[in-house]
């Protein structure tokens, strides 16, 4: 509004008035920017998230889906981000009792094997909760998670391929010595 150049009071309201649109477009400036950082930070995090391999949903504290990747959604096998806004332990049962006990011990990281899939599918899946707590209150979780199932299935064809090792040596072991007992007779 254009001052008056007089001394009366609606020369000093104009003024106020003034001042106060001035410092109000100040803060919207301010809050603008900030926004505009929070929405880059969000977009780095998801490209971050995006990239990695393992699952990754955030959580906040009530253990509701804020934040998941893409691969999270592949290995568990639902759309995530259609879910976000639910409790996590509803679309996911399986990570319940973990989630359960990261909130009662915040801190130190929950990790489990948990089962998912029906039966004649079972997946095994190495489960972390980590708690956020960058105050004194626990400000959400991250649970990451990575698909060992064949990662099993190699360790036990190698502890069997190595029993077997173990067993062939055992039976080669007196074997030796009734083939060279054998090889003497033969040639007397």
């Amino acid at each position: 509004v254009p001052e008056a150049q007089t001394d009366d009071e609606i020369a000093g309201l104009l003024r106020a008035f003034n001042r106060m649109t001035g410092q109000l477009a100040a803060q919207r400036t301010e809050l603008m920017d900030a926004y505009g950082q929070i929405d880059e930070r969000r977009r780095f995090t998801e490209a971050v998230l995006s990239g990695v391999s393992a699952g990754v949903i955030g959580l906040d504290a009530k253990g509701l889906i804020e934040l998941p990747n893409r691969a999270a959604s592949e290995l568990l096998g639902t759309d995530l981000f259609a879910a976000i806004g639910r409790p996590v332990s509803e679309i996911v049962p399986e990570f319940k009792e973990l989630l359960e006990a990261a909130q009662k011990m915040p801190e130190r990281p929950q990790t489990a094997e948990v089962q998912i899939g029906p039966p004649n599918h079972r997946r095994t899946l190495l489960v972390r909760i980590g708690v956020d707590h960058r105050t004194e209150r626990t400000q959400g979780f991250v649970v990451t998670f990575d698909d060992i199932t064949e990662l099993q299935a190699a360790q036990r064809k190698a502890a069997w391929a190595d029993v077997a090792r173990r067993i062939a040596h055992e039976i080669k072991n007196p074997l030796t010595p009734i083939q060279l007992a054998a090889e003497r007779l033969k040639r007397r």
